[in-house]
């Protein structure tokens, strides 16, 4: 006999009569309950209140069929009811050890200030701990700050990758600072002027060599060599990234680094064969600036100012002036760019009174 099964007086039954109408009783205490209401009036007339009380209760409006008739308000109810007591059946040494467990349900009661705080802490992780993390990366070498004075083996130079390069003005010269961080065998920071000539072997490498470096490092080397144009090695550099880079933006910078140097012969043949050949319509133009003003010994014109005739030269000064009035009239009539044939037109009439000397 089980031990329910001794306790079966009035005081034993009686609570569990409203759970007996709701149906929320086990198979003995039911067979339990019924033996005892057959020989109990009083717990029989109790039995009956409660069923008269429980079918008042189903028979009554429901305040969640208007509130709540889809269920879903009560669902919601049922499921946060499960998951707290199954947090709270979780061994509380679990919880002991959770790190940070008092912040995730902080965050958790306040959504918008926990995003707040996560935007606020991922700026100043970008701003601070990120730069700091980069100085202080356990690298395999550290890197070596150098002066410019031994050259970069061929192998170094094959396997090197910038990642940082700077330009800066030199106080009292006019040959810029450069300062160059370097991946190669070790990694090194190169300091120097631009018209070192270990600086300059470096840059030049980087302009000759622009499928492995990206256009901005190679436009940031033209801004440094440009002091440097009459090195003949710097030349060679130009000449070339004027001639074959595949960036517009950087042949066009090497055309303008050789300003200076517009009126002899080998760059004044790169500026010809810009206007030939050349797709970009801005190349074209800033070879056609850089042609007048080479045949005048002074700066490019500009349209915003009238221009003076350019100066007759001396009997065999120019001998390539007939082929720069050529290609310039062919600019004017077949140029694909109406810009370019409108600063051709321009260009023939500031050079017209010279052709006539």
């Amino acid at each position: 006999m089980s031990a329910f099964e001794k306790r079966t007086g009035c005081k034993d039954i009686a609570p569990l009569l409203v759970f007996y109408v709701c149906e929320e009783v086990s198979e003995d205490e039911r067979e339990s309950i019924e033996t005892h209401l057959a020989s109990c009036q009083a717990c029989s007339e109790q039995l009956a209140e409660e069923k008269a009380f429980h079918a008042a209760l189903l028979s009554a409006p429901q305040s969640a069929d208007k509130l709540d008739a889809s269920g879903i308000l009560l669902s919601q109810c049922r499921s946060e009811l499960e998951e707290a007591l199954d947090d709270l059946s979780a061994p509380p040494l679990q919880e002991r050890w959770r790190p940070f467990g008092w912040l995730r349900r902080w965050m958790a009661l306040r959504p918008v200030w926990s995003g707040a705080l996560l935007v606020l802490v991922g700026g100043l992780a970008g701003a601070q701990l990120v730069p700091w993390l980069e100085q202080n990366s356990g690298n395999t070498g550290q890197a070596l700050n150098v002066r410019a004075r031994q050259p970069l083996t061929p192998d170094q130079l094959s396997n090197m990758v910038v990642s940082g390069l700077t330009v800066s003005p030199s106080p009292g010269s006019d040959s810029p600072t450069v300062q160059l961080q370097l991946s190669a065998e070790q990694p090194m920071v190169l300091t120097g002027r631009a018209d070192d000539s270990n600086v300059r072997q470096v840059l030049t490498y980087m302009v000759e060599n622009s499928e492995r470096f990206d256009a901005g490092v190679r436009l940031d080397c033209l801004d440094a060599l440009k002091a440097a144009v009459r090195d003949q090695q710097v030349r060679l550099a130009l000449l070339n990234a004027a001639r074959k880079d595949q960036n517009p933006a950087v042949r066009m910078k090497a055309l303008e680094a050789l300003r200076d140097t517009a009126g002899e012969d080998d760059v004044r043949q790169v500026l010809l064969d810009a206007l030939e050949h050349d797709g970009n319509p801005g190349v074209r133009v800033e070879a056609v600036n850089l042609l007048v003003g080479s045949l005048d010994n002074g700066p490019p014109d500009t349209e915003a100012a009238p221009q003076a005739p350019v100066a007759a030269p001396a009997p065999g000064e120019d001998a390539s002036f007939e082929q720069v009035v050529k290609v310039l009239q062919e600019l004017q009539r077949r140029d694909p760019n109406p810009y370019v044939r409108l600063r051709s037109a321009a260009a023939l009439r500031q050079i017209g009174p010279r052709e006539t000397q």
